[in-house]
């Protein structure tokens, strides 16, 4: 993985001092070296900071063509790039390395922007091609490598990161409509919280010209209609075939010129990648585990099991409230969002000990939740709009899901009075209950907006955008209740929030590359292909996993529901230093700033914590954690309103 930069100016040259000022500032994605190129008429140019994995000696980039007419800049990485590799120089191609990044070069010299359905992996890249003076960047199909862009006095830009954006010049502002839509649901898939800088969505390009910019879509999940004709299979048929891809998945992703690790907690998804890796790796591998000091949030013990099972190292890392305060406003810094908790943080500090212990790369299990149903939301659609569970039993198994799932209220399950979500149903017919939870958190921040930035949202239907940007007819219509879920939440929060808080941001912030086997597109597409009931078998979620992998993980982790990785709430914990960071810096100066927000409102949330019960804490911290993001964002990019 690497941080790239790219301009293309249209009337003007283009400045070498602000491509070095954007590529230095993504030093942490890429420490081992930062190399530049400037088109002969300097209207162009690539920025690389290179963080080593494959080819260790000659994998420098830009990479050129033979004749120097295309070059490129990739972050990320391609599997089974080998035998294209082959192809390539046998249909009469001089490779200059022997990194996967350069097959994206020559095949885009074959068949032009057709070369991304050959390519597999996390990837973001740009390239330029001079013969027909096009700018070409893309990125991955589930937007695993961030990539962004901004149009600023005639000059396109693009880099890994927002904060490079700034760094080369990108005014820093925040977009009020942008913000109005995180608080609603989370974030649209092309706007960011600043005015201006946009993101590539996943599965997505950019074609560019002196002329034109377009912005075009080349995959996406194709979930079947709910009434299409299936041919009847058993249970063992489909976990057969899901655990084929994904074994195939785990072992390619093993494949590195430098040693592999895993990240592992005491949930499925984890487990399943350090058992099915086991299998393929000569050595015990190194397992990285979070630990927490409150009993509901820690995950040691069955992590620690797991790693026995498999005959992996196990490296638990500790983690205090104090350790989250340390950290909050660098690793906030990093992501460039708003964080709902202090999750994020501890990651960051998870991808420091791995960076410590000597790993560049490790394997990690993101994704599956959000391709198998593995959300306490998901289980909830499934009971609620499941024409195959019995009515009358739906009462009490929400009523289990709720208690059972305590750590989830107001995050995954609804807490509160939701809003206004008319057009959520006229549009799908069904309200989502991710959608429904988003809308009762955003009821408790509308509560705290600042007056005039409320009139002047509070006519808006957030909702009616998010659809506006969705092929609702060839992607939802006709599916089922939880594959439009699925669907939805995949095209928001997956990308915008799980692969940015949870995933590149925190690994890369320390030099570290996460690969995400789940997020493989032919395992996506092998279970996207499923039925439903595979991903949720009555209240069992990842059911088809689950028997995938049997043979290959814990009794304990095999019987477990899913728990999602959190810190402990700041709220739960009022003497630690978290939670007086958080009373402080919302009684202070920086909240004052911040032009959305009514700071008496939320000083009065504050006053207002010791009244509430755990639930309401729980809850809220969720909203408080937001704001407090929101300060350090304000603070660390001096963001103008």
């Amino acid at each position: 993985m690497c941080g790239i930069v790219a301009f293309f100016s249209r009337p003007n040259p283009v400045s070498s001092d602000a491509l070095q000022r954007a590529t230095q500032s993504l030093y942490h994605r890429g420490p081992d070296g930062q190399r530049h190129w400037i088109s002969p008429d300097r209207r162009v140019a690539l920025g690389h900071a290179r963080l080593s994995i494959i080819d260790l000696a000659t994998g420098d980039q830009p990479i050129a063509s033979e004749d120097e007419k295309i070059h490129i800049v990739v972050n990320g990485e391609f599997y089974g790039y080998e035998p294209i590799q082959r192809e390539l120089e046998n249909a009469g191609h001089r490779l200059r390395t022997r990194s996967d990044s350069e097959i994206a070069l020559h095949l885009y010299q074959d068949v032009g922007v057709q070369c991304l359905h050959r390519l597999r992996g996390e990837f973001a890249f740009v390239l330029w091609d001079e013969r027909n003076r096009t700018l070409f960047a893309a990125r991955d199909r589930f937007g695993i490598k961030p990539l962004f862009y901004a149009f600023h006095n005639e000059t396109l830009y693009f880099a890994s990161e927002a904060k490079a954006l700034f760094a080369a010049g990108v005014p820093a502002r925040w977009d009020a409509e942008s913000m109005y839509h995180a608080v609603e649901f989370g974030g649209h898939q092309t706007r960011t919280l600043y005015d201006g800088v946009f993101q590539v969505p996943p599965g997505h390009y950019v074609l560019a010209t002196d002329k034109h910019i377009e912005v075009k879509q080349y995959w996406d999940f194709n979930y079947p209609k709910a009434d299409a004709t299936r041919t009847h299979r058993s249970d063992a048929d489909y976990a057969a075939e899901l655990r084929h891809v994904l074994e195939e998945a785990v072992r390619i992703r093993l494949r590195a010129d430098v040693p592999v690790g895993c990240y592992l907690s005491g949930g499925l998804d984890s487990c399943a990648v350090i058992g099915l890796a086991a299998r393929h790796h000569p050595d015990p591998i190194r397992a990285f585990t979070l630990t927490f000091d409150h009993a509901d949030y820690n995950e040691e013990e069955q992590a620690k099991e797991m790693a026995l099972k498999v005959g992996a190292e196990f490296c638990p890392i500790p983690i205090t409230q104090d350790d989250l305060a340390d950290g909050f406003a660098d690793a906030v810094t990093q992501t460039e969002v708003m964080c709902n908790n202090a999750h994020g943080v501890a990651k960051y500090f998870l991808s420091r000990a791995v960076r410590d212990a000597g790993y560049k790369v490790v394997i990690t299990g993101e994704g599956s939740d959000e391709i198998l149903g593995g959300y306490a939301h998901f289980r909830r659609d499934m009971v609620l709009y499941n024409k195959e569970i019995d009515p009358d039993a739906s009462a009490s198994l929400l009523e289990e899901l709720e208690r059972s799932n305590p750590v989830s209220r107001g995050l995954l399950l609804p807490h509160g009075e939701a809003g206004q979500l008319g057009s959520v149903q006229r549009a799908l017919g069904f309200v989502p209950s991710w959608i429904e939870t988003f809308s009762a958190r955003s009821m408790k921040m509308r509560n705290l907006l600042a007056g005039d930035f409320h009139a002047a949202c509070s006519e808006r239907d957030s909702f009616h955008g998010l659809f506006s940007g969705l092929d609702v007819r060839n992607q939802l219509t006709g599916r089922d209740a939880v594959h439009q879920s699925l669907y939805l939440w995949s095209k928001t929060l997956l990308p915008n929030y799980i692969l940015t808080v949870l995933g590149d941001r925190m690994e890369m912030a320390h030099s570290v590359e996460g690969r995400v086997p789940f997020l493989d597109h032919y395992v996506v597409e092998l279970i996207c292909s499923q039925p439903v009931t595979q991903k949720i078998h009555g209240m069992t979620e990842k059911y088809v996993l689950r028997e995938a992998v049997k043979d290959v993980i814990t009794d304990t982790i095999y019987r477990r529901q899913k728990h999602p990785f959190l810190s402990p709430p700041a709220t739960l914990n009022p003497k630690e230093r978290l939670s007086t960071m958080m009373q402080d810096t919302l009684r202070g100066p920086v909240m004052a700033s911040i032009p959305f927000f009514d700071q008496k409102k939320v000083i009065g949330l504050l006053d207002g914590l010791d009244t509430m019960d755990e639930g309401a804490r729980v809850a809220n911290d969720q909203v408080l954690m937001l704001l407090m993001s929101a300060c350090v964002l304000q603070e660390r990019f001096g963001l103008a309103a």
